[in-house]
């Protein structure tokens, strides 16, 4: 997990080396100061030595102006490693992110992403930022200042030993408690997340439907599961701060004792005993050792709730794409002809097939409605096609090619899909459209505005082309976000067009001139209409009857019309119904 984690700080290398240097250059300072003052108390003050007293003081004083410069040094290297880690870190989770399949992001939720991507690459940094600094001056401080002790007087700095083992005892209790419940925490985050991203996407529904008390109580629930979960995980961490001033105060006590026994029975003489001075020294090695080691533990608590966190985020960075460039690598596609060769499909890669023996030839240029009950895999069906997913069986051909054995990015260009779920991304109208095409002239952009019937609407906006489009198009309606989208995707050129369900929010009248604007400019491309309108893929060339993730039926509207059933049955109770309606 580490090597995996510190690929990303590459350009930061430097940084994070030049930290740890300054912070042990930063404790070697610190740790002369006592010894300074020592001579200060013994060879000047004691002595009203005023040579001994001005020299030591010079010799404190530019001490501590070093000191001081290497922290500051060090600290500022510290923020830039840790910064710049965090920022690789979200770059490396993010690119790789973008070149999941389907099946991937199934894996995680958005919110879960979300998650990881903020709180838990924060958390990441700032252990980074702990260890780069804090970790290398802890044990750095703890070993010269036992160094320093025990040139001092030895049988007095044993006791500082015997600190050691109380606290590791009580540093592992605390990690093997705590990091079960931070885990726990970060995936209730997860969930806390889904239900805020939830409630803001769906909060017109939430209001008309008069849920606000429904979303509260959700809400509610779930944030308890998170306080109940911190609180059970600081029951143990309250550990660590009774135990360290245990420690302290203990040692502390015995300093005290033992030295005041060793002063006395040494009269303050340096060679047979312990001096005033060096009692002080003592005390701030002390001082230095303990306050390390409980900065120590505060790092080893940090270090506990960002394992949780790394961990999450190794999960996405070694989660890799199960759909890549074929090994032929084919670069071009020669049409728009589309073959199923009896494929089946599973979501899951199992036994349960949501498409089964699907086996359909479809030739450049034609027009291909699809139409079925909801849940009959209308979408998955075309899915297969720009390999959105695989195939589970059997093969799906695309200009006479398996799509397997294309590149990714040559299969996906000449495959334009319109969704189910219309996506506009904040920006204006002419940044959206580009995403078809971002080198498209204005002249281009109007053109396939006219030809998915948006070009009327755009023009009466205040501000035309140039109007801005609020993130997920809340500021445009469901039929023009949809004409949008289209158009977008005829900027592409492609070989091959994909409508799924996305002209059910336009009248039947603009359906139809849509339609017709397809057939006239755009003769060569093959183009799937997907539908719950028999209007809609009447005039199709060949129409594909899904029931059940299987073919029930594949003609055109005359040939369903006196073989198939429920095709019948759909036609007569949309197109029937409605003219008795009338």
């Amino acid at each position: 997990m580490i090597r995996k984690l510190s690929r990303s700080v590459r350009e930061y290398l430097l940084s994070s080396i030049l930290a740890p240097l300054f912070v042990v250059g930063e404790v070697i300072l610190e740790v002369i100061i006592p010894m300074l003052m020592a001579q200060l108390i013994d060879f000047g003050i004691n002595t009203k030595n005023m040579d001994n007293i001005f020299k030591t003081g010079v010799m404190l004083v530019a001490a501590c102006l070093l000191s001081l410069l290497c922290g500051a040094l060090a600290g500022m290297f510290a923020a830039k490693a840790s910064a710049g880690f965090a920022k690789n870190l979200r770059k490396d989770m993010f690119y790789n992110v973008q070149s999941f399949s389907f099946s991937n992001i199934d894996k995680f939720s958005t919110s879960s992403l979300v998650t990881r991507l903020t709180t838990d690459v924060t958390n990441v940094q700032n252990a980074y930022q702990m260890i780069v600094r804090a970790a290398f001056r802890s044990p750095a401080m703890i070993v010269f200042s036992l160094i320093m002790a025990f040139r001092i007087n030895k049988t007095i700095s044993l006791f500082y030993l015997a600190a050691v083992p109380i606290l590791a005892l009580a540093f592992l209790f605390i990690f093997s408690n705590a990091h079960p419940i931070f885990e726990k925490v970060f995936k209730t985050y997860d969930k806390l997340n889904n239900i805020v991203g939830e409630n803001l996407h769906g909060i017109r529904v939430v209001k008309s439907y008069v849920r606000e008390d429904y979303e509260d109580k959700k809400f509610k629930n779930i944030s308890g599961e998170i306080y109940d979960l911190f609180i059970r995980a600081e029951k143990i961490i309250i550990f660590n701060m009774p135990v360290m001033q245990l420690v302290i105060y203990a040692c502390m006590i015995m300093l005290s004792w033992f030295s005041a026994k060793f002063i006395v029975a040494s009269g303050n003489n340096p060679d047979i005993g312990l001096t005033t001075g060096q009692l002080t020294s003592l005390y701030s090695y002390l001082m230095q050792m303990l306050i390390n080691l409980m900065m120590l533990s505060m790092i080893f608590l940090m270090i506990v709730i960002s394992k949780a966190s790394a961990e999450r985020i190794c999960e996405v960075l070694d989660e890799k794409s199960d759909l890549t460039d074929g090994e032929k690598m084919i670069k071009e596609v020669k049409d728009g002809s589309v073959v199923f060769e009896n494929v089946s499909f599973s979501y899951n890669g199992g036994d349960k097939y949501c498409l089964s023996d699907v086996d359909i030839k479809i030739n450049s240029g034609e027009v291909i409605g699809v139409i079925g009950g909801t849940g009959s895999s209308k979408s998955s069906l075309v899915q297969l096609i720009p390999r959105l997913y695989d195939a589970t069986k059997g093969r799906v051909l695309v200009g006479g090619e398996d799509v397997r054995d294309y590149e990714l990015e040559t299969l996906r260009n000449e495959v334009a899909m319109v969704l189910q779920k219309n996506v506009l991304f904040s920006g204006t109208i002419k940044e959206n459209l580009r995403w078809g095409n971002p080198d498209a002239t204005e002249e281009e952009l109007v053109r396939v505005c006219k030809l998915a019937q948006a070009d009327d609407f755009i023009e009466k906006l205040p501000y035309k082309y140039d109007t801005y489009i609020e993130q997920g198009g809340t500021n445009v309606s469901g039929g023009q976000k949809q004409r949008l989208c289209i158009a977008r995707a005829l900027l592409k050129k492609p070989k091959i067009l994909i409508l799924d369900d996305s002209t059910s929010a336009v009248d039947t009248k603009t359906d139809a001139l849509i339609r017709k604007a397809f057939a006239q400019e755009i003769p060569d491309t093959t183009k799937f209409i997907i539908a719950q309108r028999v209007s809609s893929v009447e005039d199709a060339d060949k129409i594909i009857v899904l029931e059940g993730g299987k073919v029930n039926g594949f003609g055109t509207h005359k040939e369903l019309l006196k073989t198939n059933a429920i095709y019948k049955e759909v036609y007569e109770s949309q197109v029937k119904g409605g003219k008795a309606d009338e």
